[in-house]
C-alpha cells in the first residue's frame, strides 16, 4: 500500500457532500474519510481512523509534501484545496453533485478536478480503498479510462477526467495491495482529474473535461440558489451561511434527517475512550434544527425535519435518543478493534450504545419545535396531534424518575435538572398550541404537571445559598445545559435571580470557553476529561445576550469564532491547546452558533 500521510489535525479538513452522504478532504489533498451509500454505512476511505488500514484517496504535487490552502468556492460547498510551488499553482477541486429530489441510492460521486492554473505541475493520484472499515480485501483493475475496485457485491469505480488522445492514465499501475497509483502531468490551462463513484456496475468510463466542468457549474448554481432563501442579513452572516450549508451537508434528504457528525471515533480527549458515532439523528438535534432553520428562512428542510420527528412519534412507544437516518433504532455498538484510532485514541466504535438511554429532556426539544414550527404558520398534522398526546401521556408518568441526561453520562440514572426543565417545557407547549389551535387533549392535566414540575426544579434544581441551577439534585455541581433556561422560558433573563445563576456558571467558563460540566465534580462513569464544548460556549453568548450583557456576549462570540478552522467549521470541542477534538463538523455546534449569532445581532440591533 502507498505509504499514507501522518495524522492531520481534525479541524485541517473541508466537508462536502451530496445530501446522503458526506466526505472529508485534508488541506494536503487527501479524501480520508467517506462512508457509502450513506451517512452511517461502512468507510470506504477511513485513514482518519487508521492511516494503515483506514483507507483513502489523495491527490498532490508530485514529491510536495506541505498541506495546500483550502477555501469553499463563494457560497458553496465546493471545497478548492490551492497547492504552490516553484514549478507552478495547481488546485484539486472537490465536491460531491447533489441529490436533492432523488429516492436513497447506492451511486454516489465524488468529482476530484485538477487544474494547473500557473506554470506546469505533476500530481500524483493514490486511491487505497478499504472497504468496510477495512475488513474486507478487494481486487483492483486498471484500464484505459480509469480503474475499478471490486469488493464483493460493492465496488469503487475511478473514472478519468480526460480528452480523447490522452495517454492511459499517464503512468498508472495497479500496486501490490491493489491500490491505484498514477500522474498527471499538467501544463498551465489544462484540467484532468478523476470521478470516484459507487454504486455502479460496469467498467469506468472517460469523462470529458467539459463535462466535468457542467457538474461543477451545476453544483454552484444548487448551493446559490438554496441558499438564496436565507432571510439573514446580520453582522456575521458570512458564518451564519457557512454554518447553514454545513447542516444542509449533514442531512439525509429521503428522509429529512439530520446527522450530528458524519464522522465517527474522532476522540474528545487524545488518547482516550471517549470515542463516540455520532452518523445518526438524535431527536434532540433535530429538533433545533427546525427552530433555527425557520429562523432564518428554509421552511421545507424544517417541515422536513418536523416530519421526520413526528414519523418517530406516531410510531407508539416513547421517543428514542436516537434513530438512523431512516427511522430504524437498532443502533447496536461495536468496537472497531482492528483500527488504531486517531492518533491512537481508541477504542474506535461503530453504532451508539446511548440509543437505549432514558433522556428525558428530548420529549421538550420535540415540542418546543413543534410550538416554533405553530409560531411559523406550520401546522402539525391531525396524526401527529394525536402522536404528541400519546407521548404526553408517557411523560406524565415518566417525568419524575432518574434518567442519564443530555450529556448521556454512563455513570448511572440521576434527577437531573435539565431533563425536568424540559420536561416542563414539553407541557408547556403542548398547553400553548392546544389552546391557539383548538387541539384536543388533557390541558388541566398537562397544566398541573408542568407547575408540578416548576415546583420542583426551583425546590430541588436550584441552589439557594449559592445562587446556582444544579446539575442534578442532591448536588451543587454545574452543568452547562442550564444555560438555556431562560431561552426556553423557565425564567426571565432579567430576573435577579437568574442573573446571580449566570455569574454562578463562571467556575465552567475558561477564557470565554465553556465546559459542559467537571467531570471531578460530577463523574460520568468514563475515564478521563475532556475539553471546553463549543455548543455551551455558543449557548453562553444566547444566554449573556438576552441577560443584558451584549457587549460581553459579542467579545464571546468573536473570541468563539477564531477556534473556527480555516474554512469555518467547528468540531464538537476545543482542547486547553486550541485545537478542535471530536466529531467533526458537529450539527449541534453550528446549530447554536446560529442562534447565537441571531439573537445576540437582534439584541446589538435593538439597543443601537
Amino acid at each position: 500500500m502507498t505509504t499514507p500521510p501522518p495524522y492531520p489535525p481534525i479541524a485541517d479538513h473541508g466537508l462536502i457532500g451530496d445530501l446522503q452522504t458526506a466526505a472529508l478532504v485534508s488541506s494536503d489533498g487527501t479524501v480520508d474519510w467517506f462512508c457509502s451509500p450513506r451517512f452511517d454505512s461502512p468507510s470506504v476511505f477511513a485513514s482518519l481512523l487508521d492511516r494503515q488500514r483506514g483507507g483513502f484517496c489523495r491527490i498532490r504535487p508530485a514529491g510536495h509534501t506541505e498541506p495546500g490552502r483550502q477555501l469553499y468556492f463563494p457560497d458553496s460547498a465546493v471545497l478548492i484545496t490551492r497547492f504552490m510551488t516553484g514549478e507552478g499553482t495547481g488546485e484539486v477541486v472537490d465536491f460531491m453533485p447533489p441529490l436533492p429530489d432523488e429516492a436513497a441510492t447506492e451511486r454516489h460521486r465524488i468529482v476530484r478536478i485538477v487544474r494547473c492554473v500557473r506554470g506546469r505541475m505533476t500530481f500524483e493520484l493514490d486511491v487505497a480503498p478499504r472497504f468496510d472499515y477495512g475488513r474486507r480485501t478487494h481486487r483492483a483493475l486498471i484500464t484505459d479510462d480509469g480503474a475499478v475496485f471490486e469488493c464483493g457485491g460493492f465496488g469503487l469505480a475511478v473514472h478519468a477526467v480526460r480528452e480523447p488522445g490522452d495517454p492511459r492514465l499517464v503512468s498508472g499501475h495497479v500496486t501490490g495491495a491493489q491500490d491505484l497509483h498514477a500522474t498527471l502531468s499538467l501544463v498551465e490551462g489544462q484540467t484532468r482529474g478523476v470521478v470516484l463513484e459507487t454504486g455502479v456496475p460496469g467498467p469506468p468510463r472517460a469523462v470529458p473535461a467539459a463535462r466535468a466542468r457542467e457538474l461543477f457549474e451545476a453544483t454552484v448554481r444548487f448551493w446559490h440558489g438554496w441558499l438564496a432563501q436565507s432571510t439573514y442579513r446580520g453582522r456575521w452572516r458570512e458564518a451564519v451561511d457557512r454554518s447553514a450549508i454545513t447542516l444542509k451537508l449533514l442531512t439525509h434528504e429521503p428522509s429529512g434527517a439530520l446527522v450530528a457528525a458524519p464522522t465517527a471515533g474522532l476522540p474528545e480527549q487524545l488518547g482516550g475512550e471517549r470515542n463516540w458515532d455520532y452518523r445518526y439523528t438524535w431527536v434532540r438535534d433535530a429538533s433545533f434544527a427546525v427552530s433555527s432553520l425557520l429562523r432564518l428562512g428554509f421552511t421545507s428542510e424544517a417541515v422536513a425535519f418536523g416530519r421526520w420527528l413526528t414519523d418517530r412519534c406516531e410510531e407508539g412507544g416513547p421517543l428514542r435518543v436516537m434513530y438512523a437516518v431512516d427511522g430504524s433504532a437498532d443502533l447496536t455498538e461495536e468496537v472497531l478493534d482492528h483500527l488504531e484510532g486517531y492518533r491512537g485514541s481508541s477504542p474506535v466504535r461503530a453504532g451508539n450504545g446511548a440509543a437505549g438511554q432514558l433522556q428525558l429532556d428530548i420529549h421538550g426539544e420535540f415540542l418546543d419545535s413543534v410550538h416554533a414550527a405553530h409560531l411559523a404558520g406550520v401546522r402539525i398534522s391531525h396524526r401527529g396531534w394525536y402522536a404528541v398526546v400519546e407521548q404526553l401521556e408517557w411523560l406524565m408518568q415518566n417525568w419524575d424518575q432518574p434518567e442519564e441526561g443530555i450529556w448521556e453520562t454512563r455513570s448511572g440514572r440521576a434527577d437531573f435538572t435539565y431533563g425536568r426543565v424540559m420536561s416542563w417545557v414539553a407541557f408547556d407547549r403542548a398547553i400553548r398550541v392546544a389552546t391557539a389551535e383548538g387541539r384536543p387533549g388533557p390541558v388541566e392535566r398537562w397544566r398541573s404537571a408542568r407547575d408540578r414540575i416548576y415546583g420542583q426544579v426551583w425546590e430541588r434544581g436550584w441552589d439557594r445559598k449559592t445562587g446556582a441551577f444544579v446539575q442534578r439534585y442532591g448536588s451543587s455541581a454545574l452543568d452547562a445545559s442550564l444555560l438555556r433556561l431562560p431561552q426556553v422560558g423557565f425564567v426571565s433573563p432579567r430576573d435577579p435571580v437568574w442573573l446571580d445563576a449566570l455569574d454562578a456558571m463562571e467556575p465552567l467558563v475558561r477564557d470565554s470557553l465553556v465546559l459542559r460540566y467537571d467531570t471531578e465534580a460530577a463523574p460520568d462513569g468514563l475515564r478521563g476529561s475532556e475539553g471546553t464544548f463549543s455548543l455551551c460556549t455558543f449557548n453562553h453568548v444566547t444566554a449573556l445576550a438576552l441577560s443584558g450583557r451584549a457587549a460581553e456576549a459579542r467579545l464571546v462570540f468573536e473570541k468563539m469564532l477564531t477556534y473556527g478552522n480555516h474554512l469555518g467549521l467547528f468540531a464538537e470541542e476545543i482542547a486547553l491547546t486550541g485545537e478542535q477534538l471530536g466529531n467533526f463538523p458537529q450539527a449541534f455546534t453550528h446549530l447554536a452558533l446560529v442562534d447565537a449569532a441571531l439573537t445576540l445581532d437582534a439584541e446589538l440591533t435593538r439597543r443601537g
